[in-house]
């Protein structure tokens, strides 16, 4: 979709698009949600104080999101072949501030150099450079039959990612007040430095969301962070592609 065809559609989100113009824009490709639920204080002492956490049925969630991003470039300016291509894994929970409700992310591994050190420069986000290998196999009955990835980190704190995920239904738009509409639905991050809270407004169009299944060989993303995620399945989504517009990060 072309910026102004996702400016278009802005019905869904649960505040006005912001006033000031977009800067970057993305594409979020064959993306795994894996969430598990926690106790809220197993979190609190892992989120900045200034954050509230956002709870769905007193639970608060933790995701681990596997993609890969294509066509990353400022606005108005072409994709760079080399840096606008990459697979990107993070850890993420789920915050309000002063009632808006956001992300907040522990940890974003990329395989591409200049966009994490980029990233923690402009935006106080806690990226990390990986190893990483993405390989999708097309076709199925559901569009995609398999999404192989892997993703090793360079720095500590050492963290590793090893899987195998496939959608299992057609995609649909999640229905309001269900707990997938709840974790996916967000339009900002959130993140603290020297003490303030800052926040970057994104934009894209509903969700359309497929179930799915995983095999997971190696996962000690969260545990990098300090989580201790259950031994139970984690609740599994996928989606093929989301056209995503940024905005700049700004003192909120």
């Amino acid at each position: 979709m072309s910026p102004d065809e996702i400016l278009a559609i802005n019905e869904h989100r649960p505040w006005p698009l912001p006033r000031t113009p977009w800067i970057m824009r993305q594409t979020w490709n064959d993306l795994l949600f894996a969430h598990w639920s926690l106790a809220a204080g197993q979190l609190r002492a892992l989120v900045p104080a200034q954050l509230e956490l956002d709870l769905f049925d007193g639970k608060a969630w933790v995701a681990v999101t596997p993609f890969h991003m294509t066509d990353v470039a400022f606005r108005g300016i072409p994709p760079v072949p080399v840096l606008s291509t990459f697979p990107e894994l993070n850890v993420r929970t789920y915050v309000t501030y002063r009632g808006k409700s956001g992300v907040f992310f522990f940890s974003l591994d990329a395989f591409n150099p200049p966009a994490v050190w980029g990233a923690r420069l402009a935006y106080h986000l806690p990226y990390f450079y990986a190893r990483m290998f993405v390989d999708v196999e097309e076709g199925g009955e559901y569009g995609t039959r398999e999404v192989q990835y892997s993703s090793s980190r360079f720095r500590a704190p050492q963290a590793e990612f090893k899987g195998v995920y496939r959608p299992t239904s057609m995609a649909a738009e999640s229905v309001p007040g269900t707990v997938e509409k709840f974790l996916t639905e967000r339009y900002r991050l959130y993140t603290v430095h020297d003490g303030g809270v800052y926040g970057a407004d994104i934009h894209h169009v509903p969700w359309k969301l497929q179930t799915a299944e995983a095999t997971i060989a190696r996962n000690t993303m969260a545990s990098a962070a300090g989580i201790n995620l259950p031994a139970g399945k984690p609740l599994l989504h996928f989606s093929k592609r989301l056209d995503v517009l940024v905005w700049p990060i700004r003192r909120v």
